[in-house]
């Protein structure tokens, strides 16, 4: 079989919508391709021997790890909150600029679990539970996982477990990468997570070993020393989860038992950070936001506005312009609008909205909810003021397919599917505003492209199929063609596994 390479796009933009969405499902069919076909992806693998000796070229690993998290956005432990992930990347891609390889591009997302855990992926994708996020009681704890999981991607620790399945395809390491992440939550799950690796060998795969975690450590703290986060903040975090859990038995976080905390490892990292000062840094305002967020998100409506009330009227539980954030975003989620819209009004007067997008936001959902007539003036507005605010974004969109305005929408979607060729709302905003336009062949287009990214291609087929007898011009037909014959290939080597 043919070996894959994935191809190099021209650095210049295409600015017809057509020829973007093309590249866009071109690239990802690559993708799949490589994750799927068995022969050209085992032939390129080098002779791995021993574990600590396997290595995988940076290629390999990225698709390992898009396949990866492919399976988790399907197993739906994907938080899909942009405003979440917006934050993680923001703190994220900071850190990476530090780290000891500058250029490899990472993806930061959060996971719907409330254990404690982070883990990272091959190929730059990190992925960090909702458990561990509120768990975190400054910025600088945050940055200190994640920098620690940085190390783990720049040193290809992970990379070096799953490529000493020599042989499998990339698919299977994918799922091997799942397995692992799988397994450590819940051990018993390991044999019923993949077929075809024995539970002692996954077993075997569980951990870091002390080394890795070491090593991660060393190269962690350079990086959260060089981005001016406080360096105190990773041994602190550490021994607070290992106090809370000393004395109950089997019952550790996730984070220990994924990534062994021994007295000499925070020892050696307290003898680091001892020669460093201690930085007094204050929180993000966008840090408090999100954790108030998640933490409301996770009560009941009635239980939220309950608690952030008794917290503004008793005065405790932190920032008064936080908890006044998570009250409204309760009363919201409560339908109480008239208050949520008087409560916002009391926000403004101590945080102008202007300087910050998550209060931009959420002042447009209670515009939206209260249907105030100035409503698309305010989006016109934020949206130019904050241009790479994805929340905002979509609820703009979203206000303008309301108001059957789907022409002005489809060029702006345009425009950011071009930027953001991997962004699976994107794609479903278009088939509603498509669909709107009475323009079927696009509506189902665009409705594939977003199955075909979440690594559904059977319904990326289908999608296809019905696009296909809509009609459309020959070069449109031509595409289709070329994109049903591609996924029915990856479909096919899928199928014999």
């Amino acid at each position: 079989m043919k070996q894959f390479t994935l191809p190099v796009l021209p650095s210049s933009r295409i600015l017809n919508p057509e020829s973007d969405k093309m590249s866009a499902m071109k690239k990802l069919l690559w993708v799949l391709l490589l994750c799927f076909s068995h022969n050209a992806l085992c032939e390129g693998l080098p002779d791995l021997g021993d574990v600590s000796q396997a290595a995988i070229n940076p290629m390999q690993e990225r698709e390992i790890g898009q396949q990866s998290l492919m399976q988790i956005r399907a197993g739906k432990q994907y938080l899909d909150d942009p405003e979440i992930n917006e934050y993680l990347n923001q703190i994220g891609v900071k850190l990476a600029g530090f780290c000891n390889e500058p250029a490899l591009e990472f993806e930061f997302f959060a996971v719907n679990d409330d254990s404690i855990n982070a883990f990272a992926l091959p190929g730059g994708f990190i992925g960090v539970n909702a458990g561990l996020l509120l768990l975190t009681e400054s910025e600088s704890e945050l940055a200190s996982v994640l920098a620690h999981e940085i190390a783990h991607v720049t040193q290809h620790h992970l990379a070096r477990m799953v490529a000493s399945s020599q042989g499998d395809t990339m698919m299977t390491m994918a799922a091997i990468a799942v397995a692992i992440l799988a397994a450590r939550n819940n051990p018993n799950a390991t044999q019923a997570t993949i077929a075809g690796v024995t539970a002692h060998s996954m077993q075997k795969q569980l951990d870091f070993t002390r080394e890795h975690e070491q090593e991660a450590d060393r190269i962690g703290f350079e990086t959260l020393l060089k981005a001016g986060f406080n360096t105190h903040a990773m041994p602190e975090f550490l021994e607070r989860l290992q106090r809370a859990t000393r004395l109950i038995d089997g019952n550790a976080p996730n984070y220990l038992r994924t990534h062994p905390v021994t007295s000499d490892r925070i020892a050696d990292i307290e003898n680091r950070v001892n020669k460093q000062p201690y930085l007094l840094l204050p929180d993000s305002l966008n840090f408090q936001l999100v954790r108030t967020k998640l933490f409301g998100s996770q009560k009941t409506a009635r239980d939220a506005v309950r608690y952030f009330n008794d917290a503004l009227t008793t005065h405790k539980f932190g920032n008064p312009v936080v908890q006044r954030y998570g009250l409204i975003s309760s009363l919201l989620r409560n339908k109480q609008i008239d208050r949520a819209r008087t409560e916002l009004e009391i926000l403004l007067k101590h945080t102008p909205a202007v300087n910050n997008a998550m209060i931009v936001t959420l002042a447009g959902q209670v515009k939206l909810a209260a249907r105030d007539t100035d409503t698309q003036d305010f989006y016109r507005t934020a949206v130019l003021n904050f241009p790479q605010h994805r929340a905002l974004f979509y609820d703009y969109i979203d206000l303008l397919l309301k108001s059957n305005q789907a022409d002005t929408v489809a060029k702006l979607l345009a425009d950011q599917v071009t930027l953001h060729p991997a962004d699976i709302a994107l794609y479903d905003l278009q088939a509603r505003c498509y669909g709107q336009l009475k323009m079927p062949f696009e509506q189902h287009q665009a409705q594939a492209y977003s199955y075909a990214w979440q690594g559904n291609l059977l319904s990326a087929i289908q999608q296809l199929e019905i696009a296909k007898r809509s009609g459309g011009s020959f070069y449109q037909l031509s595409i289709i063609e070329s994109d049903l014959h591609d996924l029915r290939k990856v479909q096919a080597e899928q199928n014999k596994k």
